[in-house]
């Protein structure tokens, strides 16, 4: 009986052992693969509009890394960098939920998560000066990827790492989810999930890997994109539409097929989409 008096105490001991998340951010970097840096860097700088140089610069704490290199088992999706406020602290949680962690290099750690993602974490720190917008957008506001088990990622992305699920979407006649968007725990930046009941084959999923800029007004910045590409060599259709979030938006192609879309932050009305109940795929 005396042993039974003490058991809360040392449960409670052993809760307190275990290592706090810390805090995650937002978005710090994606970085894809490109089969040439030359054409690929004329489409961020002649078409969005951003300043030469890589990787190129979003905002003074958000950025596009480009590497040469065919793609790889996820596509020319290379990485997502996410912020947190301690890296070394992050690496011993993900560590004591069985997750393999790489060595801190350059400030950053290493994971992959369940669809084999390549997901860094780095340490962040304040801007020392005021930045000066230089492209289409100053805010990289969501990245998405590939998922092929709804189930497996909430478990990672939710239960391990506190994103915050907010809002479900089923592509116009599917039957099933097609996206459920994850915030980040401590922002207001998301991971957007690509649901597949059979993921595509990697070289195919630059329409589905992609970064989302965010601009003021969808339609206007069409009629610039279309003065502009009419002096380039990019081809593809540029038009305007209103997604199933209800949100204004229009998709642009890099030269290797890696999408980037460009959205409105708000709804069409300002009224909140509402979530699909439809159930995952299968």
């Amino acid at each position: 009986m005396r042993f039974l008096l003490y058991l809360p105490i040392l449960c409670g001991f052993a809760r307190a052992q275990e290592p706090l998340r810390p805090k995650i951010l937002g978005i710090a970097q994606v970085s894809f693969l490109v089969s040439d840096l030359g054409p690929a860097g004329r489409f961020y700088r002649e078409i969005l509009g951003y300043r030469a140089g890589l990787p190129i610069v979003i905002n003074d704490r958000q950025s596009v890394a480009l590497k040469v290199g065919e793609a790889g088992l996820d596509g020319r999706l290379n990485s997502i960098t996410f912020y947190t406020n301690d890296v070394i602290a992050m690496g011993k949680y993900l560590s004591a939920h069985g997750i393999q962690v790489s060595e801190a290099v350059a400030g950053r750690i290493a994971i992959r998560d369940p669809d084999g993602h390549a997901i860094e974490f780095a340490a962040y720190l304040p801007a020392a000066q005021q930045f000066e917008q230089r492209g289409i957008s100053d805010h990289l506001m969501h990245a998405g990827i590939t998922v092929g088990s709804l189930d497996r990622s909430q478990k990672f992305y939710a239960d391990i790492l506190g994103f915050r699920e907010f809002w479900r979407g089923s592509a116009v006649g599917s039957g099933t989810l097609s996206w459920v968007n994850m915030r980040v725990p401590e922002g207001d930046e998301y991971i957007e999930f690509m649901l597949y009941r059979q993921l595509p084959d990697p070289a195919a999923r630059g329409g589905q890997n992609h970064i989302c800029l965010i601009v003021a007004h969808v339609d206007a910045e069409v009629e610039r994109l279309r003065a502009i590409a009419a002096h380039t060599s990019y081809k593809r259709p540029i038009k305007a539409q209103t997604g199933v979030n209800r949100k204004r938006q229009v998709n642009l192609f890099d030269p290797d097929g890696t999408r980037v879309e460009i959205m409105e932050p708000g709804t069409i009305d300002g009224e909140p989409a509402v979530s699909s109940e439809a159930p995952p795929p299968a």
